[in-house]
């Protein structure tokens, strides 16, 4: 259609195949205007499912689209999306922004200085499932909470990715859990960490307003896995998310709401300054780790 809006894909990996062309390319809201790779032959190949242009110059695709998707290493995200901001272009970012804090603050930074809309790819929290989860979750008075989240990713497959492999769980699992509880129980205020992000990870979390919630996360599970969840308590009940419960709408609500946020120049809830938030916690826990 006419008023779609032209997105442009930084990444022909994996997530880029299964989720960002297809969605951007479906429409109606957006259209893929084109691809961009490290990798000009993987760029090709994507670009070319889906009837878009490859582009051999990432300034190539700036000029050629208004808005800029990533599906690319947080480090490599850091830095490129930084750039599509200071061109003048919406950012559609994948979490966490950066692999570590300072990278995190530099592509806030820049958003926040260009004035351009930008929006996370919190997946989960676009389906329907999950914003029914938290809209039960709000008459609950809730004051407590848990969340686990266990994959087998480090025994392999196409998301053992070097960044992956070598961070673990805290930055590629925490942020989905850590997102949906400080949603769910209110603004995290404080983190507590302990275990090993490449075996098993627990995190402590103290909400504004008093609730506490705990989460783990592990990407060493083997075998057949129960699906991640969270639940909430609170004095008026209780409610859980299964990720079993989602469907297959969340993409194609994102690719939406995020077209919607370029047109009217107003970045979402679900913004970058929102993406360096969770990272901060994250970094924190990370820290302590360390420690």
């Amino acid at each position: 259609m006419s008023d779609s809006v032209a997105v442009g894909l930084v990444g022909a990996g994996p997530w880029a195949g299964m989720v960002h062309a297809p969605a951007l390319a479906a429409g109606p809201a957006t259209r893929l205007a084109g691809v961009w790779a490290r990798r000009p032959e993987a760029s090709a190949a994507l670009a070319g499912e889906h009837g878009a242009p490859s582009f051999e110059r990432i300034e190539d695709l700036f000029d050629a689209c208004e808005a800029v998707a990533f599906s690319v290493p947080p480090d490599v995200q850091a830095d490129l999306a930084a750039r599509a901001a200071r061109a003048g272009k919406a950012v559609l970012l994948e979490k966490p922004l950066a692999m570590d804090l300072d990278g995190a603050r530099r592509l806030a930074g820049a958003v926040a200085e260009a004035g351009v809309v930008s929006q996370m790819v919190f997946t989960l929290r676009y389906s329907r499932a999950a914003r029914d989860f938290l809209d039960r979750t709000r008459g609950l008075e809730p004051f407590g909470g848990y969340g686990s989240f266990v994959s087998s990713v480090l025994s392999g497959g196409p998301f053992a990715t070097p960044w992956r492999l070598e961070k673990g769980a805290l930055l590629d699992l925490g942020p989905h859990i850590v997102d949906l509880l400080d949603a769910a129980l209110g603004r995290v205020a404080g983190v507590r960490a302990h275990g090993d992000p490449l075996g098993w990870l627990g995190l402590t979390l103290e909400h504004e307003g008093g609730a506490i919630s705990q989460a783990s996360v592990s990407m060493a599970g083997m075998g057949e896995l129960p699906p991640a969840h969270v639940e909430v308590y609170g004095r008026g009940g209780h409610a859980r998310l299964d990720w079993s419960q989602l469907g297959d709408d969340a993409f194609a609500t994102m690719v939406a709401e995020f077209a919607a946020a370029v047109r009217s120049g107003t970045s979402p809830a679900l913004d970058a300054a929102h993406g360096l938030r969770i990272q901060e916690v994250l970094a924190s826990a990370e820290a302590q780790l360390a420690a």
